[in-house]
């Protein structure tokens, strides 16, 4: 195996990942990005609004999420309604992330612990 150097800023949590991952394709509000949440997560993460913006708020002090400063076009525009898009350190870390992960992905498939998405056993 290849030495990897070492990046202190992983592991992401993977509810972090996540939500740079919700917001990858496209800024999203608060209740949109819950919504992605869930379905990225295929349900298995569900975040109520509390921790979710408790979350965002930890994110944007550490450069991976940005609070826009109006809606996007053609987005639904409210007073109250608040965008979020990720950062370019966001970007960065997430790409560093998927790759991490892609790499564990490899190793379990390489090491028959894992078939098709399925549980091996």
């Amino acid at each position: 195996m290849s030495k990897t150097i070492r990046n202190p800023e992983l592991p992401l949590n993977p509810r972090d990942f996540l939500i740079l991952m919700a917001l990858a394709e496209s800024p999203l509000h608060g209740y949109g990005l819950l919504k992605e949440v869930e379905i990225l997560s295929e349900g298995q993460v569900r975040f109520d609004p509390a921790n979710l913006y408790r979350t965002l708020k930890k994110m944007i002090k550490q450069d991976l999420v940005g609070e826009l400063a109006k809606a996007p076009e053609n987005a639904e525009v409210s007073e109250r309604r608040k965008y979020y898009e990720v950062t370019a350190t966001g970007s960065r870390l997430i790409g560093a992330e998927a790759a991490r992960l892609g790499r564990l992905a490899d190793l379990a498939k390489a090491r028959h612990l894992v078939g098709d998405g399925e549980l091996a056993g």
